[in-house]
């Protein structure tokens, strides 16, 4: 969760400033540009996410089957800087990580109802205060 929100957060603030020059890809409120894709691309990037799930846990399709093989949770085998060679420099990492996910979570969350009361971007709402009353 906190990967996806870490994500999520940083393509909230792209999206508000860089849009394709094309139909419908010009909302910068992320919360109403969800709503304007069509069934069909849901459903595309739905069964996408999911077969790259399901190819990186092996076929494993439960929590229970998952990590069988010793596998860690959140280790998907990729260090190409093989930063995971000093275990102390990994810990730190793995730390870090999970704070910054800690604070994705949160952030995501807060930008996600500051959309749905406000109806405003995230960086419009901060140079263009709006409060509710």
């Amino acid at each position: 969760h906190g990967r996806v929100c870490m994500l999520g957060a940083l393509g909230f603030l792209v999206q508000e400033r860089v849009q394709l020059p094309l139909p419908g890809f010009d909302n910068p409120l992320a919360t109403e540009a969800f709503f304007s894709v069509p069934a069909g691309g849901l459903w595309q990037i739905f069964f996408t996410l999911g077969a790259i799930e399901v190819a990186s846990n092996n076929g494993s399709l439960t929590p229970g089957t998952m990590f069988a093989n010793g596998r860690a949770p959140g280790d998907i085998g990729f260090d190409p800087l093989n930063l995971s060679a000093d275990p102390d420099a990994t810990r730190r990492f793995e730390l870090a990580e999970l704070k910054h996910a800690r604070l994705a979570m949160i952030g995501l969350g807060g930008m996600l109802h500051q959309m749905l009361l406000t109806k405003q971007a995230p960086f419009e709402q901060l140079t263009n205060f709006r409060s509710l009353n």
